[in-house]
Order: C-alpha cells, then structure tokens, then sequence
C-alpha cells in the first residue's frame, strides 16, 4: 500500500500526485506499461465523450468527461516528466503564452471592431508563430487526425484565405455534380479510380457546405440520425405486413423506405 490519505475533496495538484503514485514503483502494473502509443486512442475517445455530454446538455456528464481528458493531460505529461523532456509547468507556460501572444487586443495595444477580426489576428499570428510562410503552409500542417470532414473543411478555409474558392454556392454546386459524373463513370463504366472519385465528391460536398454556412460533421451526422429513424420505421411496417426485407425487391423496399416518412 502507498503511502496515502483519502480527502473529502481533492485538487489538480492531488490529481498530478495520483498520476504519478500510479506510474511508479508501488503503483498500477497497468499504468506504468502504456505509452503515449497505447493511450493515444483513449485521449480520442475522451474527448468525444465530452462532446456527446455538451451535445446533451449534460453538466454532471461534462464534469466527469472533463475529469477524463484532465487524467490524459496529466497522463501524458507524466511520462514526458520522467523521461525529463518537459513537466506540466512547461505545458502550462506554453499555453499562457501562446494565449497572451494571440490576444494582443487583450494584453497589448492592438485594437479590434469585430470578433472576425479577432479571428483573422488569431490565423495570422498562428501562421508567424508556426513560420508557415504561405497559405501552402497552412495547408499543409491541418491535422491529419481530424475527421475527415473537418479536415476538408480545414483545409478549404485556409486556402479560401488565398482567394483559391468559388466565387459563390453555384460553383460549388457544378463542382458537386462533376465529381458525380465522375464517379458514376469510375464505378459503373471503368473509367478511373472510383475510390478516389468518391473521395473528391466528399471534399467537394464539404465546398458547398462552407457555402451553407453548415458543419459537414453535424450535417452526416443528421443524416445517420434520420436514417436510423425512417429505418426503424421500414423495418416495422414491413413486420406488420409480415415482409421480411430481404425478400423484396428494390422496388419494394423503395416503396416501405418512402412510406417511413
């Protein structure tokens, strides 16, 4: 047993100390064996879950999910400690003054009339800070990791910063059904890779989102949730009819599918 007393309530400082307590000698087994590798998903996933809790207004849910991405902070940089690269002080001072430099309306003379301008201080500063010299750049360094319509939209954005974009929603939309065209001939006549095809139909969906002023995540995202209630419904009128969907024929199924709505 470690040396340790329990406390009715506890702070970030007796977090760091718990992390540290797990990861070393008389700790957890199972904590001192993982890497940044092996945890990288469980940091992924935690987020996620927090944005499931602010998605359903939960506050108690928030906390705890909070408490789950603070625990992979700490994690994380536990094991950098060790290995005597940086400790969480570091990460605190970098982000103090990451957060002072792109705030200079804030901490400097520097004067805004709109949080757009805000915005674009921020991009600008973040490109000098990152000395990513042209729009190319910026580019470049989205995270690879994002969603992948998040990334798109990423990307899209920062080189509409270039005046590399449609002029309006119609171009965007021309584009949408020439990456169709293209698909439809990659996949049905032969013609090109209809795996590729399909990725420029995506991104170029994701163009005409911008347009919308919609989050292509949050626009699938209602699809799936749609989808799964008009399937649910199909799925029941067709037991009512004493159908099982995979008898029927396309026509059939269309039929119930349209139904459902």
């Amino acid at each position: 047993m470690v040396n340790w007393s329990a406390k009715s309530s506890y702070t970030c400082k007796d977090l760091e100390e718990i992390v540290r307590i797990l990861r070393h000698p008389g700790g957890c087994p199972w904590d001192q064996e993982q890497t940044h590798q092996s945890i990288r998903r469980n940091f992924l996933e935690e987020a996620y879950e927090v944005a499931e809790a602010i998605d359903r207004g939960d506050v108690d849910g928030l906390k705890e999910e909070l408490g789950d991405v603070l625990l992979q902070v700490y994690f994380h940089t536990s094991i950098e400690e060790d290995a005597g690269r940086f400790t969480l002080d570091d990460v605190a001072d970098g982000v103090c003054k990451k957060l002072i430099y792109r705030h200079p309306h804030v901490f400097g003379d520097v004067t805004v009339d709109s949080t757009d301008q805000v915005l674009s201080n921020w991009e600008e500063l973040k490109q000098k800070e990152k000395h990513q010299d042209t729009q190319a750049d910026a580019v470049d360094a989205v995270a690879r990791t994002l969603p992948a319509l998040w990334r798109a939209e990423k990307m899209k954005k920062k080189a509409a910063k270039a005046g590399f974009d449609w002029r309006n929603v119609s171009g965007a939309l021309d584009k949408l059904s020439e990456e169709l065209d293209e698909l439809k001939a990659a996949a049905l006549e032969g013609n090109g890779d209809p795996v590729e095809e399909l990725g420029d139909l995506l991104f170029a969906a994701v163009c005409v989102a911008r347009f919308l002023d919609a989050d292509p995540e949050d626009a699938l995202h209602a699809a799936c949730d749609k989808f799964s209630t008009r399937f649910r419904k199909t799925e029941e009128l067709a037991a009512q009819r004493g159908l099982a969907l995979d008898k029927l024929s396309d026509r059939e199924q269309i039929a119930l599918w349209r139904e459902s709505h």
